[in-house]
């Protein structure tokens, strides 16, 4: 072996010739991320009449394997606005950073005015649509939380098309099918947000993350929660548990296994 400090590792030129690297250049065509390997489930949120929650459990998943189990999906911007993230992990934190980058710009700004969850949805649905226009997505869904410029309940969210969407009730993974029929229970529409309580739209919540875990393979039993409202702002905490699980209704599920009717 070479052991010049340049040369550790690679055969001596001097007995097996020059070493050939032409194979580790790509002459081929830019490639981006086309499947996304670590990736986070479901984000839940609902608003209520006096602001917004919103949920994520902390797992990040190495394909089907449970590999990372305190990976915080949610993010807090300011103080009124919380951003969920879905989707791939590296790419999360990529908008992490530039999240970070855009606050302390913010912050060291002279306009006196902060940006509220409308202006962050807004910038975050151009970022995403860039990406898009590239060809080079960012393989996210994201949820936007908090309170508009009126101190209103804000909930929106964008996906990987900079596509962007409204509700009283989002979920994003398997949450937009498990999830979302339980919520929509809850809050129907927006002249039902009006009557549905802080207490109310916390307990809805904390049931669907159970449901998630009991029926989505991707999912945890701990998990992160924040409620945003304009007389505290962002109150989060990142590692609450799920309480009071059964599974005494495994008993009755048929045709799995070896199990007869």
């Amino acid at each position: 072996m070479n052991h010049f400090p340049q040369a550790w590792g690679r055969p001596r030129d001097d007995v097996y010739g020059v070493y050939d690297s032409s194979y580790l250049h790509n002459n081929g065509p830019k490639a981006h991320t086309s499947s996304p390997i670590v990736t986070g489930t479901s984000v839940l949120a609902v608003k209520f009449k006096d602001g917004v929650v919103i949920a994520a459990d902390n797992l990040a998943s190495y394909g089907s394997l449970a590999r990372f189990t305190d990976v915080k999906r949610l993010r807090t911007f300011n103080r009124r606005t919380v951003v969920g993230f879905g989707g791939d992990v590296s790419d999360m934190q990529y908008l992490d950073r530039l999240l970070l980058s855009l606050d302390i710009e913010e912050n060291y700004g002279s306009s006196g005015h902060d940006l509220n969850a409308r202006n962050l949805h807004t910038y975050l649905a151009k970022v995403m649509y860039k990406r898009r226009s590239d060809i080079n997505p960012l393989w996210n869904q994201l949820l936007v939380a908090g309170l508009d410029g009126d101190d209103q309940p804000f909930l929106s969210s964008v996906d990987l098309l900079g596509t962007t969407f409204s509700s009283p009730t989002l979920a994003t993974g398997f949450g937009a099918h498990l999830a979302q029929p339980l919520l929509r229970k809850v809050v129907d529409d927006e002249a039902n947000v009006k009557t549905v309580t802080r207490y109310q739209a916390v307990e809805a919540v904390k049931e669907c993350m159970k449901v998630l875990f009991y029926r989505d393979a991707r999912s945890l039993d701990k998990y992160s929660i924040a409620v945003i409202t304009k007389e505290a702002g962002v109150e989060m905490k990142e590692d609450e548990q799920l309480e009071k699980q059964s599974w005494a209704f495994a008993e009755m599920i048929k045709g799995y296994g070896t199990q007869t009717v």
